[in-house]
């Protein structure tokens, strides 16, 4: 009996050496492994130094195998040399000018995600999915996102344009746009003409979003359902988009980030306490929705919290953290780190968040020659407000403001993501 206890410690004791020396074997191999792959980045970086037929200097080929290594790894990722670097802390300020545009890569070709509501590129015609070609009279090919961001970037007033490709059109459109001070207004809420509904708008999410959003739904203590617009939102903080969630659902995940190591996972969770309503909500949403719009719109569908209509969204899920690469940090990486997760474990990623219920962007579908069927009410309203604007009453000017605040049914039925959207959510009130 001793001497088998005796063999089976000799036995385990060679194991755990032949295991030690295997674990140092690749080790070593792998050190070698990695002496060899930067052994030969030297070697290229020297010979390109070297023989190249243009005299390039050492600093100037570094940047640009930095530039390369980046464009290689994902469209989010970049390098950001001085300039670029001291551009990207730039805030938007009295010299700071731009079209109020977000632009994304997809399948290798600058597109665009979305035009904000009421900036130069909005009005100037810009619409989610275009593809630009050029910026003035330089190619895009090859171009990263933040070559192209720093392009359009300007001076306010100075013009710009843009080429761009759009689906359903035989060649390409020039767009002429005159850069501004890009101010936006995130949120803004209206009540539904002879609705008991409210219709929130929310065209991007900087940091007071989620603040508005609570203080428009306590206005209206009486509405029986929320319409939340999303359209042509490019996103924002993550932390708005988490709050905005918080607003409608009172437990469990909203999102979560996980990077390289799956074990390492960062939950974010709603809580009963910033809940403020119940009542059922319709998500409008198309390809100009990315990121935290899909992070709020995904989630929502994940909780059952919310039927989301409209076209599926662009597909941008991935987190970007800015690092540096010098001790001054005046030069940096912006690496992609992370991507998003929704509740039900999916990724948003290159999929995006596919609608409930699917409605294409145009107008609702009418009445044969119901735009030369007027009803005595629309008259009789039509009639008031002249008799008010022939006898200068302030009464107009109150009721010019009050009618901002209201979405018209003239407004709804030029929109038929929105139509569907309204019909669904007085489905579900019933249904409630």
């Amino acid at each position: 009996m001793k001497k088998l206890n005796k063999f089976f410690l000799i036995a385990s004791f060679l194991l755990v050496l032949s295991q030690s020396v295997i674990a140092k074997e690749e080790a070593k191999e792998s050190n070698q492994s990695r002496f060899e792959s930067l052994s030969k980045l030297t070697q290229v970086i020297g010979t390109v130094e070297k023989y190249y037929v243009d005299d390039i200097k050492l600093e100037e080929i570094v940047d640009k195998a930095l530039k390369g290594l980046m464009q290689e790894l994902d469209a989010h990722s970049t390098y950001l040399d001085k300039k670029s670097s001291k551009e990207m802390s730039i805030q938007t300020s009295g010299e700071f000018g731009g079209l109020g545009i977000t632009v994304g890569m997809r399948d290798a070709a600058l597109t665009v995600i979305s035009p904000i509501d009421d900036t130069p590129a909005d009005k100037a015609g810009v619409e989610p999915g275009d593809i630009i070609l050029k910026i003035d009279d330089k190619s895009t090919l090859n171009m990263t996102l933040d070559e192209a961001v720093s392009l359009m970037r300007g001076k306010p007033k100075t013009k710009i344009a843009l080429t761009v490709v759009r689906e359903g059109e035989n060649k390409p459109i020039k767009i002429d746009i005159v850069r501004d001070i890009i101010k936006i207004k995130s949120v803004f809420a209206k009540n539904i003409e002879n609705e008991d509904l409210l219709y929130i708008r929310v065209a991007s999410f900087d940091k007071n979003v989620t603040t508005t959003m609570r203080k428009e739904i306590k206005a209206n203590p009486k509405t029986k359902g929320i319409i939340l617009d999303l359209r042509n939102n490019p996103g924002g903080l993550l932390t708005q988009a988490i709050g905005a969630v918080d607003l409608f659902v009172d437990n469990g995940v909203i999102v979560s980030q996980k990077g390289r190591d799956v074990t390492d996972e960062e939950k974010f969770n709603a809580k009963p306490s910033t809940t403020v309503t119940k009542v059922p909500v319709v998500v409008l949403v198309n390809g100009g929705s990315a990121s935290a719009s899909e992070i709020v719109s995904g989630a929502l569908q994940d909780h059952k919290r919310a039927i989301i209509v409209g076209e599926k969204t662009f597909g941008k899920g991935s987190v970007q953290a800015i690092l540096p690469i010098t001790q001054d940090r005046s030069e940096n990486i912006k690496l992609t780190v992370a991507k998003y997760y929704l509740p039900s474990g999916r990724t948003i990623q290159a999929t995006g968040i596919t609608p409930d219920v699917l409605a294409y962007a145009g107008e609702a579908v009418k009445e044969k020659n119901s735009e030369f069927k007027i009803k005595e009410a629309d008259l009789k309203k039509h009639l008031e407000v002249e008799l008010k604007k022939d006898n200068g009453s302030k009464e107009v000017k109150e009721k010019e403001e009050e009618d901002s605040k209201v979405l018209t049914k003239e407004d709804i039925s030029k929109d038929n993501q929105l139509t569907v959207g309204i019909g669904i959510l007085k489905s579900l009130i019933i249904i409630k």
